[in-house]
């Protein structure tokens, strides 16, 4: 069973200093059995770090219209059952499950505060500044902040496909953004910036690996990678190939969007 001094120990050996800002994605499952569970590694991260954020989004407050922009990566009027099932946002609303706990940790953490967005919101401890620089317009507005102050990804039992950080590289190095509609008090709400599909984002890795720190932990991994480092690597190689980090699936909207869009 790991830990508090297992993670702690192994947070130590990457090297990177308590005042560079973090951004964590974390499968607390794939280390195997935490004593403590998720507050345990939430502990030593926020020990580790003095500011941390993790994304906490909630796709249950999406509705899909009957019509909209074009080459938009969805199915307009798809959305008549599932319409009916969302929700509206508030700032107390969990993050979706496929999040993960550590992420609902955070949020739920006295400490944590979090952006306003009905999507795409984040959560963090001593990162104000970060989280308040989101709007509707500039959804990935946190990642820029983080590259400013010389910020981290942690990835924590899992690998780059889940990384909201190339998303933001993508943005940077002209890459198509989609819409999104969320459910608000207000009413319904359009949300530009939506990124595209990250199933592909895993290529990236060879392009980051000089700048890669790793550790093992009980049955995973922890990555650490520069976000400057990410920025760069994620630009280049979209100058190399404009279908660069893009999915294979036939049937992906966005990615295939993507690839329109470039012809």
């Amino acid at each position: 069973m790991l830990t508090f001094r297992d993670f702690s120990a192994a947070f130590r050996k990457l090297e990177i200093d308590h005042s560079q800002p973090v951004i964590a994605h974390a499968s607390l499952s794939a280390f195997g059995e935490v004593h403590g569970g998720a507050d345990t590694l939430l502990g030593v991260m926020l020990m580790s770090f003095n500011t941390l954020i993790m994304p906490v989004f909630t796709y249950k407050t999406m509705v899909t219209p009957e019509a909209g922009p074009p080459a938009n990566g969805m199915s307009y009027g798809s959305g008549k059952d599932t319409n009916l099932m969302a929700e509206f946002f508030h700032p107390e609303m969990r993050a979706d499950k496929m999040m993960g706990s550590v992420h609902e940790a955070l949020r739920c953490h006295p400490k944590a505060q979090r952006s306003s967005h009905p999507i795409l919101s984040f959560t963090g401890v001593n990162a104000c500044q970060v989280l308040e620089s989101q709007n509707l317009q500039e959804p990935l507005n946190p990642i820029s902040k983080l590259v400013e102050g010389q910020g981290w990804v942690l990835l924590l039992g899992v690998d780059h496909t889940v990384s909201t950080s190339i998303h933001f590289a993508e943005k940077l190095a002209g890459r198509k953004q989609f819409v999104r509609w969320a459910l608000t008090p207000q009413g319904v709400v359009e949300c530009p910036g939506w990124p595209g599909c990250s199933l592909g984002f895993q290529a990236i890795a060879p392009r980051v690996e000089e700048v890669t720190r790793r550790v093992e932990v009980g049955a995973a991994q922890i990555q650490a990678v520069p976000l400057t480092g990410l920025m760069e690597a994620v630009c280049a190689a979209i100058a190399d190939d404009p279908q660069a980090l893009l999915c294979g699936r036939d049937d992906c909207g966005r990615c295939q969007a993507v690839r329109q869009s470039l012809q």
